[in-house]
């Protein structure tokens, strides 16, 4: 097939441009470079069936050429990480929804697939054992920037159901629930990356807040592994799905963790929330996956650990130190 990947020079997006140019699909990527970076995609220039157009999905005259002529479109184009969403709240917001609308509008002409990315931000502050696609979301004020990804991704989500509601495009929606590996970036609010990077080099690993919210992480591998499933599958088509691991782990846990396999002398520190992000940050006491749908839709389950997780984030570091 001929492949279109926004925000194909993206940690996640890279990934899955390789992956496709290995299953042997014709694959063009555009990116802006905001977050993602070209060196992402060196393995794949000397391929012959892989392209990468500098640009943004806010340019719709670069954007709809490559829509016209791709058979299928993997939209991961985003602003992405806390402390881009709340530094930069209007580009953020411009970038997810504007962006998004331009990919709808130019696939519904031509009516090509749309695989979009969502988050499990949508979800907020609701702090439910195990979340599942249905369930209710809890934000705070529209005036809390922090919140402002979330109702982003929800506007996107709500785009691409109409899409499939009223123009019968065919539109596949999922929600990352912290995905991590190689190649992801600390410097953008990513803990994992942040916290061995530190580690490896015997710093400090700070932790924001308490450490007492927990989260669950997935292998980058293993949600590639899920995208493809997913995208590829009739019976997912129209439908929401949550994609993650549902192994719970506190921050501090995380923490420790990371300092007991990398062998690591860093000391663990705090920082207040109202340091790090400015005044009025929330964050939210924990996130867990149901991940029961995609199982029972594509038979997916993540067999990666978090130790697996650790070691290849730590190797792809020391190799590029």
């Amino acid at each position: 097939m001929q492949i279109l990947v926004t925000g194909g020079a993206g940690f996640i997006g890279s990934h899955l441009c390789e992956r496709l140019v290995l299953d042997g699909h014709e694959v063009t990527a555009i990116d802006n470079f905001s977050t993602g970076r070209a060196s992402n995609l060196t393995s794949l220039m000397s391929s012959g069936t892989f392209t990468l157009t500098e640009a943004s999905i806010l340019d719709a005259h670069v954007l709809n050429p490559l829509i016209e002529k791709a058979d299928y479109v993997f939209h991961l184009a985003a602003a992405v990480g806390v402390f881009n969403i709340v530094n930069d709240p209007l580009a953020s917001l411009l970038t997810n929804i504007r962006g998004t609308e331009n990919v709808l509008e130019a696939a519904c002409k031509t009516n090509t697939p749309v695989f979009l990315t969502s988050s499990s931000e949508v979800y907020g502050k609701n702090i439910s054992d195990s979340l599942k696609e249905g369930d209710d979301r809890i934000l705070g004020s529209p005036v809390t920037l922090r919140w402002s990804y979330s109702e982003a991704k929800a506007i996107d989500e709500s785009l691409a159901y109409a899409y499939f509601v009223e123009k019968q495009l065919e539109t596949r929606i999922v929600r990352f629930f912290n995905t991590v590996g190689p190649r992801q970036l600390g410097a953008y609010g990513m803990v994992v990356p942040r916290f061995v990077k530190a580690a490896l080099a015997n710093e400090p690993i700070t932790i924001y807040g308490d450490g007492n919210q927990t989260r669950c992480f997935a292998h980058v591998f293993d949600v590639i592994d899920a995208v493809l499933k997913v995208a590829f599958s009739q019976n997912t088509i129209g439908k929401v799905i949550n994609v993650g691991n549902d192994f719970e782990i506190s921050i501090n846990g995380l923490a420790q963790k990371i300092i007991d396999e990398t062998g690591s002398k860093s000391e663990i520190v705090y920082m207040p929330y109202s340091e790090a992000y400015g005044d009025g940050f929330e964050d939210m006491e924990r996130r867990v996956p149901n991940i029961d749908l995609i199982n029972e839709l594509v038979g997916w389950k993540p067999y990666r650990d978090l130790s697996t997780i650790i070691s290849d984030i730590s190797k792809e570091m020391k190799k590029s130190s």
